[in-house]
């Protein structure tokens, strides 16, 4: 009896070994079949997650970022036990001991799939193996993948720190809302450091790898209060909080960012604009939209705030007046329907939806609004961040034409603002107001280090991001003149030199063109200087023809105008498309001495490790390391910057350029406590509007049109419309940057010229008439000479002497001993200057 009963024992313990057996050299088998292709964990030694790309100002304040994924990278090191033990209790509650793989766990979730009947399905993942799902293998729901993940978390484990797992998991999870990790999620759901956490706060971050929108703080705030609880229980339970604490924590509300009861750390941040964006452009560009996007790159820009927010009123202040001349109202294009009108909640939740430019500031803050009732003598509107309603009285619309029942209609989305007392800030009415259809842009940079320190793309980022300092290529009409002239006087010209101003006709193949002054009339022979001060068309072309087109092509794709400029005449009036940004960097040079300067957005890159991938100044300190300088001596800055023009060309350029500001196209627009230079440009019926000008410090332009060019009308020229941009900003960058007298070149040799002859006057003459040029050394004004490109003129032609009154009289000037004496009058067809009083 006892023999048979052995025997099956005996059976039986064979049968089990051998399948226990079997069932381990089966494990065993599929551990190695799919362990012998895997990838190596090895990479995560390597692992460089991507990052937040940060724009900072000069100040180091951060003024924008960009990312692909919103990770701010923690070392485990930094990251606070509270959340490091918050994830540990929701996830992974045997992290600390377990090898890799939690078997308890695997069972406990397979019996729960089998009792269930496959309805009851969870995961039983440790974090160290989700750390080699989320890095080394995919997210199928597969057996392959389960082994694959659990033989890689196992030689994970023998080869690396818990702390190191933990810090590759916390910063690598996504948590909702663009936000990757826990440094970003911190930030984005309750606007602090991890140090700041509550422990309520810790928890709910920890309930939200499984399903971030399914414990949403606001659409689904019960269920999300419901989870943190669990997780606060949990970390109670495993000893991580005390009980008075998790009382408190689990009773208390949850507050987010999203709910309203913190500011987003986006409320620190100035809305994006022209600005940060050019250099997103320009630096995905260079380094590749990937590390830009996700490299952790650390970007000092060179904006200077202050003058960026003034760049940006006084564009936006110019563009809404000329809007409002015009007398039109064109309005937003948006629309509510009324329907959706009836009460106060409906129309917020419409108006909030409604995709239109909210980062305006003019005098004051503009707000969306929508039209919610009409009047006869009044408006009543409903204003995005203002409580109940506001009312737009009949006067406000003054400046067009009809009633509000003419141009409004209920639904109609506009923007409002409140118009106050410069005094004390209080409110007068709320007036209407509309984003105008011109367009346009202000630069201004650095004319020594090529430092953009403003730049305004056009009347708002938000209501269009195309930046037209940078992208718009526009004709800069008599803007582009100075590089004729500058040619000119490399080519042997002096500011004294006669061009004759005269009538011409060129045959081209669209036929005959007949090029005029902008006043439509001649004004015979003439001064280079007067030709550029004045503005003069035919002048410029005759002097593009003696010197040749090619000679000003070259120039104008050394200064960076062009890559490669038409070799037509209409070129030398600026017909040729540029953009403003390489308009102010050509003047720049002229304002520096004829040193290539390279406009920069950016100081310096650095990349995530602190190193500098990129730095603008190349200059070098040549005695920084001295520590015992003389008194009074400054530190030697050497630049091996190319040259691009003389500088005695420069110089001369930049003094006739003075005289456009004084007494020349832009006369009366400019008014500033340092000397300036600088040009207007009006295109064919002023299509584009310039003034390009420049301190001896800062270089700035603006031009206006519209984007599908059409006329501005016959009173827009660009010392009516942009100088007095160009006059708003530099009041204020001449308080912080300065300026002064223009450097004069060692080789300059001043003689005295009569401005509107060219006659040479003698030392120490004065008046109105005269102006101290400089020329070359050995180089004397040649009279007798006039020059007119080759083109044919008539002895008898129609001349105007504006400078004159209509009268060909001689000109009284003051000579150095006190006499008065009379030079003779300008030269004309058939007479020439006998140089004066020589």
């Amino acid at each position: 009896m006892l023999r048979p009963i052995m025997n099956l024992f005996g059976a039986l313990f064979a049968t089990i070994t051998l399948g226990l057996v079997m069932a381990g050299l089966s494990i065993g088998g599929v551990f190695y079949m799919y362990g012998k292709d895997l990838p190596s964990y090895e990479v995560l030694a390597q692992y460089t997650p991507k990052t937040i790309s940060r724009i900072y100002s000069g100040e180091g304040r951060i003024i924008d970022e960009f990312a692909s994924e919103r990770r701010l990278y923690t070392p485990a090191a930094e990251i606070p036990d509270l959340v490091k033990n918050a994830f540990v209790a929701a996830e992974d509650q045997y992290f600390y001991v377990h090898s890799g793989y939690d078997v308890t766990g695997m069972a406990a979730a397979f019996r729960d799939a089998v009792v269930s009947g496959g309805s009851n399905l969870r995961g039983a993942s440790t974090i160290t193996q989700q750390v080699m799902k989320n890095f080394l293998l995919s997210s199928d729901v597969t057996a392959e993948r389960k082994v694959k993940e659990i033989i890689l978390a196992a030689r994970m484990e023998e080869s690396m720190s818990k702390d190191r797992i933990l810090e590759l998991y916390l910063n690598e999870i996504f948590l909702g809302q663009n936000s990757y990790g826990v440094t970003a999620a911190a930030q984005t759901y309750f606007n602090k450091s991890l140090d700041e956490l509550t422990p309520g706060e810790a928890a709910y971050l920890a309930v939200l790898p499984k399903a971030p929108s399914t414990y949403h703080p606001v659409r689904q705030y019960d269920r999300a209060v419901d989870r943190r609880n669990y997780v606060l229980g949990r970390m109670f339970e495993d000893g991580y909080i005390d009980e008075a604490t998790y009382n408190a924590e689990r009773d208390a509300p949850l507050r987010t960012v999203q709910s309203g009861d913190y500011d987003s750390f986006r409320s620190d941040l100035p809305p994006r604009d022209y600005f940060s964006d050019e250099i997103r452009r320009q630096l995905s560009r260079d380094f590749g939209e990937e590390e830009f996007f996700s490299g952790g790159l650390s970007i000092r820009a060179t904006v200077d705030r202050n003058l960026q927010d003034i760049a940006a009123t006084a564009l936006r202040h110019a563009l809404e007046n000329y809007d409002r001349s015009i007398g039109r109202w064109h309005g937003s294009g948006k629309t509510i329907d009324p329907a959706e009108l009836e009460s106060e909640e409906s129309w917020r939740a419409a108006l909030a939806d409604v995709d239109i430019a909210r980062d305006i500031v003019l005098e004051n803050r503009w707000h969306p609004a929508v039209v919610l009732e009409i009047g006869d003598q009044s408006m009543t509107l409903g204003a995005e961040d203002v409580e109940g309603t506001v009312s737009v009285p009949r006067e406000d619309i003054a400046w067009l034409p009809g009633s509000f029942f003419d141009t409004f209609e209920v639904g109609d989305v506009v923007h409002v603002r409140q118009m106050t007392n410069d005094s004390d800030g209080s409110l007068i009415r709320w007036t209407l107001r509309q984003v105008p259809e011109v367009e346009g842009a202000f630069m201004a940079m650095d004319v020594n280090t090529g430092r953009v320190l403003a730049m305004q793309g056009g009347f708002s980022y938000q209501h269009s991001v195309f930046n037209r300092a940078t992208q718009a290529l526009r004709q800069p009409g008599s803007a582009f003149k100075p590089l004729v002239y500058a040619s000119a006087l490399d080519s042997g010209y002096t500011p004294a030199t006669i061009i004759v101003d005269a009538p011409i006709e060129i045959n081209t193949p669209q036929g005959m063109w007949r090029p005029q002054n902008s006043s439509h009339q001649f004004y015979g022979p003439t001064p280079l200087r007067t030709g550029i001060e004045q503005s003069r068309n035919i002048m410029t072309i005759r002097l593009a023809q003696e010197i040749g087109m090619d000679t000003v092509a070259r120039y104008a794709e050394r200064f960076g105008l062009y890559d490669n400029m038409n070799r037509n005449l209409a070129t030398a009036l600026g017909a040729d498309e540029t953009t403003l940004f390489k308009v102010v960097a050509a003047y720049a040079m002229l304002a520096n001495g004829g040193e290539r300067v390279e406009p920069t957005l950016v100081d310096r890159v650095q990349d995530r490790y602190g190193r500098t991938l990129y730095r603008h100044d190349q200059r070098e300190c040549v005695d920084c390391t001295v520590p015992n300088l003389p008194a009074g001596e400054a530190p030697r800055i050497s630049s091996s910057r190319e040259r691009v023009i003389n500088n005695i060309t420069a110089y001369q350029i930049t003094s006739m350029m003075r005289g456009v500001v004084e007494r020349g196209t832009a006369r009366g627009a400019i008014n500033l406590p340092v000397p300036i230079a600088g040009k207007t440009g009006t295109t064919n019926d002023a299509k584009d509007v310039w003034f390009v000008g420049f301190s001896s410090n800062i270089a700035a332009g603006c031009y206006m049109g519209f984007d599908q060019p059409r006329s501005l009308g016959r009173s827009a020229y660009g010392g009516t419309l942009c100088a007095p941009v160009f006059q708003s900003f530099m009041q204020e960058a001449i308080q912080t940057y300065g300026g002064g007298e223009f450097a004069v070149p060692d080789d300059c040799q001043f003689i005295n010229i009569d401005r509107y002859s060219g006659a040479r006057l003698p030392e120490g003459a004065s008046g109105g008439n005269v102006v101290r040029e400089c020329f070359r050394p050995g180089e004397e004004p040649i009279f007798g000479v006039m020059f007119d490109g080759g083109f044919a003129m008539g002895g008898d032609l129609p001349l105007v002497d504006e400078l004159r009154s209509g009268q060909n009289s001689s000109t009284t000037v003051t000579t150095s001993t006190g006499r008065s004496v009379n030079v003779g009058p300008r030269a004309s067809f058939g007479t020439l200057s006998s140089g004066g009083l020589y």
